[in-house]
């Protein structure tokens, strides 16, 4: 099985969720959501893994249920990421140059890229904020922003794709901040760059039938 037919069976199911095919709290059934998405299970349990992992499925015995998160759960992921990352970004600054052109560079060709093309959304973000994580020199905290990331990784391009060019400017402009030794400047920019992450979300959110229902 390629990775492909997993990525395609995760979006397929998300796409059920966003449209209020399936809310949360459902048992999700292999054997069911193949049927459905007529494709073999392998995919389909593939496909459980990753939003096990994500958070998006809690397991109950034998069950697996959808966990979307909810508004009051984004703010507190965006609160705690706020206070990690102000403090990343300001570490950040006393990383080697190069390392500010390489991820700028990588950035301005993502942005010329089409969806399906070039690096993955999720990989060259999490390489962006990564870099600023690992300048801090603990593991402990890395490990928890990665986890925090992981809780809104269902947040793409194509459910907020208002702030796909618009977070890549931000990462540059926070780039530019590092690049210019201003670790403070850096920081707001992050704060900002959060804070427009986090009301996207809610938007998203709220758009989504039986949102209310969500926890």
């Amino acid at each position: 099985m390629t990775q492909s037919l997993m990525h395609q069976a995760r979006a397929r199911i998300i796409e059920m969720i966003f449209s209020g095919d399936l809310k949360s709290g459902d048992a999700l059934h292999e054997a069911e959501l193949s049927e459905r998405l007529s494709m073999s299970r392998t995919p389909v349990r593939e496909a459980f893994k990753r939003m096990e992992c994500e958070g998006m499925l809690a397991r109950e015995g034998r069950f697996l249920r959808l966990r979307m998160v909810d508004a009051a759960e984004v703010e507190e992921i965006f609160l705690l990421r706020a206070a990690i990352e102000t403090e990343t970004a300001r570490a950040a600054v006393h990383l080697p140059r190069s390392v500010f052109e390489d991820m700028t560079a990588r950035i301005r060709a993502f942005m010329a890229s089409g969806p399906g093309e070039g690096e993955d959304e999720w990989s060259i973000d999490d390489a962006f904020h990564r870099m600023m994580a690992r300048a801090t020199n603990n593991p402990i905290l890395l490990h928890t922003l990665d986890g925090l990331r992981l809780r809104t990784y269902v947040f793409d391009r194509s459910r907020v794709p208002e702030r796909f060019l618009l977070g890549c400017e931000e990462h540059l402009t926070i780039l530019d901040a590092l690049r210019d030794g201003d670790g403070d400047k850096a920081a707001h920019l992050m704060l900002m760059h959060l804070a427009h992450a986090r009301d996207a979300i809610l938007s998203c959110l709220e758009r989504t039938p039986g949102a209310e229902k969500i926890s």
